[in-house]
């Protein structure tokens, strides 16, 4: 049986894990990551020798024009197991945010909370604050309308009523971004605005009904337990097909359109706010309305006055923050904790294009690698790159460390059709990414009797990705099918690294 006809089946896979014991794998697998790897590695051992090669794997993915380069090494000595293009620049897509994690827990800490906090300049007398109350920011990328209501509930605990003089805004912790990547459709929620205050990820909620011969719309801030509605967002309903949303900035609000033609009866999207600041003072005071406090129109400041601490709220710390970002890849929590680490290391980045160089030159000091070259922290700019090889050096050299393995998501094993596999024998934590034609996955691989592997393996058509219209970029045509073969790929990768481990 020839090695590029052979294919393992499961039953073939989970005997081979079993026997458990390595022969001459281990001497194949000495060279550390530090150094370039060329050939694939062939343990010994029958089983192994039939395996598929990377290479044979990577053609019966049928991805066309498609890059592929992986890594996979030991997690623990570094050993190579299997290479392809190793020093290949890939664009990451989500998979930096792995990256971002090890960053932000490195610069800030385990424990670091997040605190949005009321400040006020003057005493509290018969109810009256005699001086300003300042809304101040740490940059909390999980406050939420229900956190922020707990802050109002402590405005009404500290016994005010009403202030004398300016509600104010300090949003300055980190720099204020229109959006994160600038190449995104206008209406995508996945794209925001970022600042030191933000509120619900930035993404207003947008709802709509039908009402006789046209629709009932409405704007809000909705959580679990609160739906406000704002009026820094709104959105009318235009009789066209297409496009399907505009936005333009008029003021201090986000003006939307619609097309009537996509609406149907009744719906809600995620919408980006642009002005995370204006939206959150603009909840806090609704909220503070509620509970009996009249607060004036907001006014940002550039500097955080002096004055007293009233009430905060803070976040989880800060290993739980990074957990449900890897988990739920939330683009906004990466560019927080990513901006957060490089003001903490003592920049003041103007831009996430700086903060990711600062956050490049760190992690290729640890790592001993000059190629790392993100644009942001989360991915979405499918300008950045990083070589596989980079990627498994940080996974075993910084992840350890930070007990990273622990945050990532698990991945399910899946057969050629797509199916879980809930009874597989390996198992996988890892983080995912996907943007058009780029596929990512890097994290550990764990086979029973088998050593742990730290992996990455990135796939792009970069022509492809980069002939896309602004209006095919949202669900650009084949774009599904190929990330379907793109991520069954990567787990065959898998299982071939596996089985190498226990042959």
């Amino acid at each position: 049986m020839s090695e590029g006809r052979f294919t393992p089946t499961r039953r073939w896979l989970l005997a081979g894990l079993a026997a458990g014991a390595t022969s001459a794998a281990g001497a194949a697998l000495a060279a550390p990551p530090l150094r370039s790897l060329r050939p694939e590695a062939r343990p010994g051992g029958v089983g192994a020798r039939l395996l598929p090669s990377g290479r044979t794997l990577v053609e019966r993915a049928k991805l066309g024009a498609a890059k592929v380069g992986f890594y996979a090494a030991d997690a623990e000595t570094g050993a190579v197991l299997d290479a392809m293009n190793p020093v290949l620049p890939m664009p990451p897509a989500s998979v930096a945010k792995a990256l971002t994690a090890l960053y932000g827990l490195d610069r800030l800490g385990a424990e670091h909370r997040f605190a949005t906090r009321l400040i006020a300049t003057g005493p509290v007398e018969g109810g009256v604050l005699k001086g300003d109350l300042i809304l101040a920011g740490s940059g909390d990328p999980t406050l939420d309308t229900d956190r922020l209501a707990t802050l109002a509930a402590g405005l009404a605990s500290a016994g005010i009523t009403r202030i004398d003089g300016a509600f104010r805004l300090f949003d300055g912790a980190l720099p204020p971004l229109h959006e994160i990547d600038p190449e995104q459709p206008p209406h995508v929620g996945y794209n925001p605005a970022l600042s030191g205050l933000n509120l619900n990820f930035n993404r207003v909620h947008f709802e709509w009904r039908r009402a006789g011969a046209g629709w009932d719309v409405a704007m809000d801030a909705r959580s679990a337990n609160h739906r406000p509605d704002v009026r820094i967002a709104r959105m009318s309903v235009v009789q066209r097909r297409f496009p399907i949303y505009t936005y333009e900035a008029q003021g201090d609000t986000d003006r939307w359109t619609v097309a009537s033609g996509a609406l149907g009866d009744n719906g809600s999207r995620w919408l980006p706010v642009r002005r995370p600041a204006l939206y959150t003072a603009e909840v806090f005071g609704i909220l503070a309305r509620s509970l009996g406090v009249t607060l004036p129109l907001a006014e940002p400041v550039a500097t955080l006055p002096a004055g007293a601490e009233i009430a905060r709220v803070e976040s989880e710390d800060l290993r739980a923050v990074v957990r449900d970002m890897l988990k739920y890849s939330t683009n906004l929590t990466a560019e927080a904790v990513g901006l957060s680490a490089s003001v903490q290391g003592g920049g003041r980045p103007e831009t996430l294009a700086e903060s990711a160089a600062a956050m490049s030159g760190w992690l290729g000091a640890r790592i001993g690698s000059h190629r790392p070259a993100l644009v942001d922290h989360s991915g979405l700019g499918g300008a950045s790159r990083i070589t596989a090889r980079d990627m498994v050096r940080a996974l075993v050299l910084i992840g350890p460390g930070q007990q990273v393995e622990p945050l990532l998501k698990p991945i399910p094993m899946k057969d050629e059709k797509g199916r879980p596999q809930p009874d597989h024998p390996v198992t996988i934590h890892a983080k995912t990414g996907t943007l058009n034609f780029v596929s990512a996955l890097a994290g550990y691989a764990q086979a029973p009797g088998g050593r742990k592997i730290a992996f990455a393996t990135f796939v792009a058509d970069i022509p492809r990705r980069d002939a896309l219209t602004p209006e095919q970029r949202e669900r650009p045509e084949g774009g599904r099918n190929w990330a379907g073969r793109a991520r069954l790929l990567q787990l065959r990768l898998i299982e071939r690294w596996s089985a190498l481990t226990t042959a």
